[in-house]
């Protein structure tokens, strides 16, 4: 008997030994998790194009069998972001992504998984004062989810589309055209840019386009300093108005577009019409002819006629562009949108002799002598 108490405590501590290693296999047994080192993304919202955003699941150890699982939006959840992160975020509109793969597989012996992929687009036209949230959850039969990283969120708000501006002060760009048969004998053309002007007090300030043959400008002889003018060879529009003028000191989206085939011209300041009449031509090239009948963006004939200010998204478009389109892409567009043949942001301050056409149509913009940038944040708040 005595011998068999004496045995009692090794018996014992073997018992705990066994008690705490299931133990810490239950506490430590493989479960799946969201890969990432955070759980929340966010995006800042510069401009009208699409993205795509990956997400894996992993495991703490290799998978022992394959395990298959499914990532889904939770919109049910917005509540529990807004409140995690002291947050006032909405849901996502549903037009603004999509969901390209949402099931995904840990092979046996692996520790991650494909990549889910959720597509965002559309989000230009977001309004730009909300923060928006897509909460996404993953779910899984197959293996236990860690509960703490089983959700994500993507999150976008509103940021500046325009950092960096050209300052156009004595100084312009000659556009040599590569596809000159997009803009020779245009039935229709649009051209528009968002101007800072410093002052005005000269005769003429240019825009863009060719001299004494179509040309949007500012002022005239007889003609307000500070009123938008289209100067062509069949004569100038509009007439004489002190009521619109620009202003000084302050950006402006200015806009003009014609249409050969029904003689209509519209002028556009800020997206609101200014100004509408008619022009007796019958199509419009502004492909160049001479060296001082080139297209050039911030002078026209001579050097007197610069444009004192800073520019930004100069577009030369050869459709009309509605109203509404004018109107709600003053600080970018997508430069494969049909119909644009010349896009220069200006915005790249790491290039200050080439602007490039951001269509991928080669229409670069040479500057007569390196470009002064200045920093900006637009839109204004």
């Amino acid at each position: 008997m005595k011998k068999l108490f004496k045995y009692i405590p090794i018996l014992l501590a073997t018992w705990l030994i066994v008690a705490c290693q299931n133990n810490d296999e239950a506490d430590f047994k493989n479960k799946a998790f969201i890969d990432g080192k955070t759980f929340t993304t966010e995006t800042i919202i510069k401009g009208a194009g699409s993205m795509v955003k990956s997400l894996t699941l992993s495991t703490s150890r290799p998978a022992e069998k394959d395990l298959n699982a499914t990532f889904k939006t939770a919109p049910q959840m917005v509540d529990t972001y807004n409140k995690a992160y002291y947050n006032k975020a909405v849901l996502l509109p549903d037009s603004c992504y999509s969901i390209l793969v949402g099931d995904v597989k840990i092979n046996q012996g692996s520790v991650k998984s494909n990549a889910a992929q959720f597509e965002f687009s559309k989000l230009g036209g977001l309004d730009r004062s909300t923060t928006y949230v897509l909460p996404v959850t993953v779910e899984c039969n197959d293996i236990e989810l860690l509960q703490s990283a089983k959700n994500y969120y993507f999150v976008f708000r509103a940021g500046a589309l325009i950092n960096v501006v050209a300052d156009m002060s004595r100084n312009y760009l000659q556009v040599d055209w590569k596809t000159p048969e997009l803009v020779t004998d245009m039935k229709q053309i649009t051209m528009e840019a968002l101007i800072y002007p410093r002052e005005f007090g000269k005769l003429i300030s240019t825009i863009m386009g060719i001299e004494g043959n179509f040309l949007m400008r500012i002022g005239d002889a007889g003609f307000p300093d500070n009123q938008i003018q289209i100067a062509t060879g069949a004569g100038n529009f509009p007439d004489y108005d002190s009521n619109k003028g620009l202003q000084t000191k302050r950006w402006q989206h200015v806009a003009m577009t014609y249409n050969a085939d029904t003689r209509e011209v519209k002028v556009y300041v800020n997206g609101i019409l200014q100004s509408q009449g008619t022009l007796r031509l019958r199509s419009v090239t502004i492909k160049g002819n001479s060296a001082d009948r080139m297209f050039l963006i911030g002078k026209s004939y001579d050097d007197a006629r610069w444009f004192e200010g800073d520019m930004a998204e100069v577009r030369v478009w050869n459709v009309v562009r509605t109203q509404e389109e004018i109107a709600t892409h003053f600080y970018s567009v997508d430069p494969k949108t049909p119909g644009l043949v010349g896009y220069w942001k200006m915005d790249d301050n790491t290039s200050p002799n080439i602007v490039k056409d951001a269509t991928g149509n080669g229409n670069d913009a040479k500057a007569n002598k390196p470009l002064s940038w200045h920093n900006v944040s637009l839109p204004e708040k």
